[in-house]
């Protein structure tokens, strides 16, 4: 990992810039109908540059933790690579001005990239990854066999430990998150950022990081589920999503239309089954 650097204003002397998932800072809060002085933990979300073998790609904001994580993750799931193998390493470099992730391609893999370039724009709630016209919108997927993974018992004992998954989000409140859940329902992994997107990429990064199954497990986000989501799942193999929030009518179609079993409003014991739901294993009335 690299570090670019800056003086010091005491000393002169040249220390590397850092970045931290949070900062804190002095705010004025009413209490008792006053307003006091306190202190707030805020998420941070820094410009993240995502360079392919020396060539700017996206920039994205984001929370900077996990970075390496995130740049394997994006590259899988937004189709740049088709295997991890296809990365050869990711160099994170610290500036004042933002972050880069340096990510080394394979050479085949950097000419599709180049064939298909196009103009990148970050965004931390919608939008469309990468897309510049309405045709590259419903990008294509593969077809995905029957979750064997997924209950309505673990769902619920995935959803009861979720919370506790998300120390940024519990002292900033600014977080969304990534879970993965064996099919006993217990986290195995779980990742969090400012963005929706960029959590899952975290997550998708980490799990190839370490060679999980994706046939034996499912996702938790703590988001609505856009197309985007589902279609970054789909994309890498995972075969189940389930969300806090809503979906969207797109991502059901396109769920539908891959075999992807998504559960939305899961919350508490209750969950609706939007697509492929008879995948979901059900305990007897």
């Amino acid at each position: 990992m690299t570090c670019a650097v800056d003086l010091d204003a005491d000393t002169g002397v040249q220390a590397p810039v850092q970045h931290f998932p949070s900062a804190c800072m002095t705010v004025a809060r009413t209490h008792g109908g006053a307003l006091r002085s306190a202190q707030d933990e805020l998420a941070e979300e820094v410009p993240v540059a995502l360079e392919y073998n020396g060539v700017s790609h996206a920039v994205m904001l984001a929370t900077p933790a996990d970075l390496e994580e995130f740049a394997l993750g994006f590259s899988l799931s937004e189709g740049i690579i088709a295997s991890p193998a296809e990365c050869y390493g990711v160099e994170i470099e610290h500036a004042a001005s933002g972050i880069t992730a340096h990510i080394d391609l394979a050479a085949g893999a950097f000419m599709r990239l180049k064939e298909r370039r196009r103009s990148l724009a970050g965004r931390t709630g919608c939008g469309l990854c990468g897309v510049d016209s309405l045709a590259q919108v419903v990008r294509p997927l593969p077809w995905l066999a029957p979750t064997r993974a997924l209950s309505g018992a673990a769902i619920r004992r995935a959803l009861l430990d979720a919370r506790a998954q998300q120390p940024l989000n519990r002292i900033t409140g600014a977080t969304h998150a990534a879970i993965w859940c064996g099919r006993d329902g217990m986290p195995r992994a779980a990742f969090e950022d400012v963005g929706r997107h960029n959590a899952l990429d975290k997550l998708i990064g980490g799990l190839h990081m370490n060679g999980a199954d994706l046939a034996d497990g499912f996702c938790v986000i703590t988001s609505r589920a856009s197309v985007e989501m589902v279609q970054k799942a789909a994309t890498v193999g995972i075969g189940a999503l389930v969300a806090i929030s809503a979906p969207t009518a797109l991502a059901v179609r396109t769920a539908l239309g891959c075999g992807l079993t998504l559960v939305a409003f899961a919350r508490g014991d209750d969950f609706v089954a939007y697509a492929h739901g008879a995948n979901i294993a059900m305990e007897s009335a």
